[in-house]
This record gives structure tokens, C-alpha cells and sequence, in this order.
């Protein structure tokens, strides 16, 4: 009676992938080494943050002397009420810094979407030509055009008002406009046939269909936006003259003024201030990263989930 002979498996060979198959992704394991030098470069990463709160809570003695201690040795958590009570309106300029930032987000967010979906869906003689001058304004440095900005803004009777750092985010940027034309351009286009057999036209398409799923672009591009308006310096620099419209950014630095010739500033009312500047980015990229992991731009496939 004849029996079906088994292969022998050579040792020391792994299975192949069949032609034209993907090769099988293995896991990463992590070692105590990889997780030493992680904990290695944590610890020099943080260094300056603990640095900075422990400045923040010193007192105004530590600070004459400056016997600044990068681990805290002193907790006066009455400098974060007394940044508040100073001669400059510190309240004001976090307000200011809030409503420059918001708007400026509702902005990108609007524009950008709209512009990447036009780019990316709708069909029209010289669109690839636009888009790769769109693309290429990314190469021009912000000098180049901050003259010609700054007259254009003193013509229009803008300048010592927030419009100049709102109103040019309400036309979206090249990297913005680029992140969601490649996520668009992803997505399956039956989609839009499928609506448009429904009756809608394309701002109808991307109103109920395209914009609930660029929700991880669009979040996004907003906290990339916020982190850029809530830390820019030079635009309310340029712009702004009166104190009482001065966002964060720019009134930390007029703390450093405020002490008498030869005192040494009040660096820890500074720290408190760069803690105001900084906790809360801290929050918003803790809150929305999953939607940055979610972002993949190579497949649009964040959007499909």
C-alpha cells in the first residue's frame, strides 16, 4: 500500500512570500538597551522644561542672586497669580493670543480644505500647472515677502489690528493645500459619482461627505496652525503697537522690561509666562495626536476607517 510522503523541512529556512505576495512586517522587540537610550534621551529632552518650571517657582531672592537650581529646591506657586498683578495686562495678551489663534484655525481649516478638494476632484485646463505653483510659493522665504506684506497691510488700514495675522490664514498656505490634495486624491472616487448620481454638486459632495472624512487632516492642519499662531512672535512685532492688543508671544518679552535699570529682570515671572505659552500646546498635541497618527497622506486610508 503505497503512503503520501511528507517534505522535510529544512532547518535554518524560513517560508518565502509567494511571488508577487508582500513580505510578512515583523514586530519590533524591544530590549533594555532600547529602552535605556530611550530613557537617556528623555531625560535630556525634559532637562530644559524642568529647568524652566523650576525658575518659575523660585523666589525674587533666587532670582537676584541667581542661584538657579535645575531641580526645584523652592515652590512659590503665588508667581502664576502674581504674573497677573504686574504693570502689563498679562490676562489681556493671553486673551488676545486665544482669539488670534481660534480664528486663525477656523480659517485654515475652511480654506485648506476647500482649495485641497478643488485641487484633487474638479477638472479644469491649467489645474496641474496652478497646483504646481501653489507648491512652489513653499520655496520663497517669509523675508522675501514681509516688505511688500507690510505695505499692502499699511495701505488697507490694517496695521495696530488683528487682521493682518487673521485674515491671509482664511486663504490657506501651499503645505496645507499639498496634505489635503494627496489625502483627497486617495480616496475612491465612486464616492463622488455615487452623490453626484444623487443630485449633489461638489461643494454639496465635500459638505456631506468629503468633510466628515478629512476629520484627521483638517484636526491636523489645525494644530499645526495653532501651534504656529499661538507662538509667533514676528508677525504681532510688525504689526501691533499698543499693549492693550499684544498677544502672549510678545508680551512675555516686555516682562524682561519691566524691572529698574540694573535689577536683574523677574526671569521667573518670564518662566511662568513661557509656561503659559507652552502648557497649552502641550495639551492640544496630547489630545489630537491620534488624529496626526491617523493622518496618513501615502494611502488616504485614515479616512475610510
Amino acid at each position: 500500500m503505497a503512503t503520501l510522503a511528507t517534505p522535510v523541512r529544512k532547518r535554518g529556512h524560513e517560508d518565502r512570500p509567494a511571488k508577487g505576495q508582500a513580505p510578512a512586517v515583523r514586530a519590533f522587540r524591544a530590549t533594555p538597551f532600547t529602552y535605556g537610550t530611550l530613557l537617556i534621551v528623555a531625560a535630556i529632552l525634559t532637562t530644559p522644561l524642568v529647568f524652566v518650571g523650576s525658575i518659575a517657582l523660585s523666589s525674587d531672592a533666587t532670582v537676584n542672586n541667581g542661584a538657579f537650581t535645575v531641580i526645584p529646591r523652592e515652590f512659590h506657586w503665588d508667581n502664576f497669580s502674581r504674573v497677573f498683578g504686574t504693570e502689563l495686562p498679562v490676562g489681556t495678551f493671553l486673551l488676545n493670543s486665544v482669539l488670534i489663534s481660534l480664528f486663525s484655525v477656523v480659517g485654515q481649516v475652511l480654506s485648506s480644505g476647500l482649495v485641497g478638494y478643488a485641487f484633487a476632484r474638479l477638472r479644469a485646463p491649467g489645474k496641474n500647472t496652478m497646483f504646481l505653483i501653489v507648491i512652489a510659493t513653499m520655496m520663497i522665504p517669509t523675508q522675501i515677502t514681509m516688505i511688500p506684506q507690510f505695505i499692502l497691510f499699511r495701505d488697507l488700514g490694517w496695521v495696530n489690528t488683528f487682521l493682518p495675522l487673521i485674515v491671509p490664514n482664511f486663504f490657506s498656505n501651499a503645505f496645507n493645500v499639498f496634505l489635503v490634495r494627496q489625502f483627497v486624491s486617495r480616496l475612491p472616487s465612486e464616492l463622488d459619482e455615487a452623490a453626484m448620481m444623487d443630485g449633489l454638486g461638489f461643494f454639496g459632495i465635500y459638505r456631506r461627505i468629503m468633510f466628515p472624512m478629512l476629520r484627521p487632516v483638517l484636526i491636523a492642519i489645525g494644530i499645526f496652525t495653532l501651534t504656529h499662531t499661538w507662538g509667533d512672535f514676528m508677525g504681532p512685532l510688525i504689526y501691533l503697537n499698543d499693549e492693550s492688543k499684544m498677544p502672549l508671544a510678545l508680551g512675555v518679552q516686555y516682562i524682561t522690561a519691566t524691572s529698574q535699570a540694573g535689577q536683574a529682570p523677574p526671569w521667573n515671572l518670564v518662566m511662568v509666562g513661557s509656561i503659559l505659552l507652552a502648557l497649552p500646546m502641550i495639551l492640544v498635541y496630547y489630545i489630537g495626536q491620534k488624529y496626526l497618527y491617523e493622518m496618513d497622506i501615502s494611502g488616504g486610508s485614515a479616512g475610510v476607517k
